[in-house]
This record gives structure tokens, sequence and C-alpha cells, in this order.
């Protein structure tokens, strides 16, 4: 049962498409902080001070005219970064993990998954003034040939504990690793479980994952590790929690149990990690 609930939990959300982003000003900018300054943002910028996207974009090196992909959009904080700075020369895509492989706690819960696709196509269609056969996501069972070989970044945003819960990290990384380019690399944001930290240490505070646990996936897949950062690590979170990271902000899973005490944590501990394909 609890691999059912933390399987479920990881599950992408659909993109919320902000309702200034298609508003004709701005719509596709190769300029980031004029990207991150756009009104379509007030509710997301709260997040900018434990997300940091300008810095975490440089250190994974990503450009406008870039191929990017993005990893299990979940609710769109980052898409709404990333589509609007690298649709107007570059290219976005979205791509979700196999819905066919997943377990599902009811069947609306696995139609809500199975048309993730269209849902998401249209959803930022609509945000991005564009028809909805122009934008390009897919399930990674499902990407094009002709995709492979000319990605230039993937992101993978807080979602690696959902690959490894659902053991489908291989399967993944294993697509992911096709769409790159040679010269591509992989940028990873995931939840920090403390250094040394056992899986029995960090299994009772779900979300969380040792560096060396990414580290050991990405390498079983055919990646090294080109540079980490500490431009997402806050020393604040103990990342121990019963709740799991989902304690913390913006979910504050207790309500308004302790809710001072969690907002003035912040965030989660966070490893920022930047792959490429091994030689």
């Amino acid at each position: 049962m609890r691999s059912l609930l933390l399987a479920a939990a990881a599950l992408p959300l659909a993109f919320t498409a902000a309702p200034a982003l298609a508003d004709g000003h701005g719509a596709h900018s190769a300029d980031l902080a004029e990207v991150l300054a756009h009104e379509r943002r007030d509710a997301d910028r709260a997040r900018d001070q434990y997300r940091n996207p300008a810095e975490t974009l440089a250190f994974f090196q990503v450009e406008p005219d870039q191929t990017v992909v993005e990893y299990g959009p979940g609710g769109g904080w980052y898409t709404r970064v990333l589509a609007p700075y690298v649709m107007g020369s570059g290219e976005y895509i979205a791509i979700n993990q196999d819905s066919d492989g997943r377990t599902y706690r009811n069947r609306l819960q696995e139609a809500r998954a199975k048309g993730w696709t269209e849902r998401f196509k249209a959803d930022l269609a609509e945000a991005m003034g564009m028809e909805a056969d122009e934008v390009m996501a897919f399930e990674t069972d499902e990407v094009p040939e002709e995709i492979f070989g000319t990605v230039d970044r993937v992101m993978i945003f807080r979602s690696m504990h959902g690959l490894a819960n659902g053991n489908v990290a291989d399967a993944v990384l294993g697509t992911v690793r096709n769409m790159l380019a040679d010269d591509g690399m992989v940028g990873v944001v995931q939840h920090r479980a403390p250094e040394g930290a056992s899986f029995d240490d960090y299994a009772p505070a779900p979300g969380y994952m040792p560096t060396e646990r990414v580290l050991a996936i990405f390498t079983a897949a055919g990646f090294e590790l080109v540079s980490s950062s500490e431009i997402n690590a806050n020393p604040k979170d103990p990342a121990n929690w019963e709740g799991g990271v989902w304690t913390l902000p913006p979910v504050l899973r207790y309500g308004d149990q302790d809710r001072e005490k969690y907002l003035a944590i912040g965030e989660s501990d966070r490893m920022t990690l930047l792959f490429k394909k091994a030689d």
C-alpha cells in the first residue's frame, strides 16, 4: 500500500495555463529576465527564492535557441519559464512516463494519466496562443524517432523520487539518452536526503533521495556527472519529515499545524546535478 501511495503521489498534475501568457507581450522571449518578470508569473514568483530559476538554468547552460525537454511538467511552474523562453527560436518538448506502466488507485486516476498528452498540449497551446498540434508532448514510449539525437537539454525537476519509487528510472532515462544530441546534457534538481543516509533513513521521509542514489541511477543508465551545484540547497531543512517533503511549502501537508515553522524553513533542500552521456 505504501508503494502504491508513493507512486500515486508522484503522478504529474496537469499544466495550469496562466491567463496572461498569450497576451501578445513577451509570449515568446529570448530574454530570461523578461520571462521571469512577466505578469503571467505573478503567482509563481514567491517560489523563485527557493527554486532560483535564472541561476539554475544558467548552471544547466540552457540557451533560448536550444531544443529543451522537460520531464513530467507537473503543475507547470517551470513550464511557464521554459516554454516562453525557448519557443521563439528553439523548441520546447514535454515528456511523461508511459501511462501503461503505472499502478492506479482508481479508474479516474488512470483516465487522467492516459489523457495527459492531449490535455497538456491543449492547455499549453491556449496559453501560448498557438494550435495544439504545434505543441510537442509525448509519453516516453511514443517519442518519434526523428527527435532522437537532436535534444540539447533535458530538465528533470523534483521527479527522480517518483521514477525510483515507480521502478521506471531505467526506462525513462533510456529514452532521455536516445533523445540527446552527442553534446546534450541532463539537468536534475531533486529533494536531497542527508549525506550518508541509508534507505532506512530516508524511506520514512518520502520525496527525498541521497545524492549517491541519484548518481548510481544515472551511471547505470549510461551517464556521467559533469558538475554539481548548491544553488538550490537549503541548510534549514533537516530532510527527515515523517510526512515527507510535502510537509514543507508549497504543499504544507498539515495545513495550519506548525505552519509558521515550515514557512520559516522554506522549500526542501535540493541537489542540483548536470549529466552528460558517458563516453
